[in-house]
């Protein structure tokens, strides 16, 4: 097998690609041929030695990938060599193989390729546990979606108007604004211009949204959290803006509303059968064509360097996919 390994997380330029004995899957383990694997946040933050989970070293790094099952430990009974299946491993997908815990793999729909199979669980997976579990969204309430461009937005984007909610999708640009609207936001701001809270506002009548989806933080932070609707619900994505922010307590109090935490990982983990209902609306509305996952661009693998630079100059609508190559 050949693979980027990172030996020491002190960032993206020290991942090697390199040659390494084809591994054999032990008890409970598949052995995935890889097709295609997606990047996400978290892959650079976990070589950087900054995500929450740190894998023992050498690792590595792709955490949400899609391929071939090859070959299949003891006991193991959920797939077969043959089978199409997507997986959420935390690491190993920017590789030509992977070994992966059984449980951690899903079958892929018929008509579902390995591109979209490897952009879609962790993003749309996300979205739909932030907004419909953490977030409580009802039909009707009105959702500002922060970072709406970008891999976790458009999943964002699409759930919540999937369930029947009045989108607003908010981007650093007027083009991932146009983007935006193309996928079926209902309305649209640019925060690198003007006043965001008074554009707040403007487009939702002095009431402001119900319920807000963060993964940038930073400095947006507080004057979205400012104009939230009474008994609104404020959903910590995560911090793609570079800044943790520190909220005044006193708007919690005096709009009665919400703080919610959203760790998507430990979700999966303590709480499967959860999980597998989510994936399970996710793979209908797919089918209906509600969702489908915005590839911004396919490149070799051997570009993951070029891969990374891109998510961490934002310039990224969608997602990123890396086949063989």
């Amino acid at each position: 097998m050949q693979a980027w390994f990172c030996d020491n997380p002190i960032g993206v330029n020290a991942l090697q690609w390199r040659e390494a004995p084809t591994p054999e899957p032990q008890a409970g383990q598949v052995r995935l041929a890889v097709h295609a694997a997606s990047l996400n946040f978290p892959d650079l933050l976990i070589v950087e030695n900054k995500y929450q989970f740190k894998p023992p070293l050498p690792f590595v790094p792709g955490s949400e990938f899609a391929g071939v099952v090859e070959a299949v430990g003891e006991g193991v009974t959920s797939c077969k060599p043959g089978d199409r299946v997507a997986a959420l491993a935390g690491n190993g997908g920017f590789g030509s193989h992977a070994i992966v815990a059984a449980d951690k793999l899903f079958p892929l729909p018929d008509a579902m390729s390995f591109e979209h199979g490897a952009a879609f669980a962790m993003t749309y997976g996300t979205s739909i546990h932030a907004l419909l579990d953490r977030g409580r969204l009802q039909a009707g309430e009105t959702v500002l979606v922060l970072g709406a461009a970008g891999g976790v937005g458009t999943a964002a984007v699409q759930i919540a108007k999937a369930a029947g909610a009045r989108v607003i999708a908010a981007a650093s640009s007027d083009e991932k604004c146009a983007l935006c609207r193309e996928i079926g936001a209902d309305d649209t701001l640019n925060y690198s211009t003007g006043n965001l809270r008074e554009a707040l506002k403007a487009l939702t009548g002095g009431k402001g949204p119900d319920v807000v989806y963060d993964p940038v933080g930073g400095d947006l932070a507080e004057p979205v959290f400012r104009s939230i609707a009474w008994r609104g619900r404020y959903l910590v994505i995560g911090f793609a803006g570079g800044g943790i922010p520190a909220l005044p307590w006193n708007l919690a109090l005096l709009k009665s509303a919400d703080l919610v935490g959203v760790f998507w990982g430990d979700f999966v983990r303590r709480e499967p059968a959860a999980f597998q209902r989510d994936m399970r609306q996710l793979g209908q509305w797919y089918a209906e064509g509600k969702v489908r996952p915005l590839v911004h661009q396919t490149l070799r693998m051997s570009e993951l360097h070029k891969a990374y630079a891109m998510m961490a100059g934002r310039q990224v609508i969608g997602k990123l996919v890396l086949t063989p190559g």
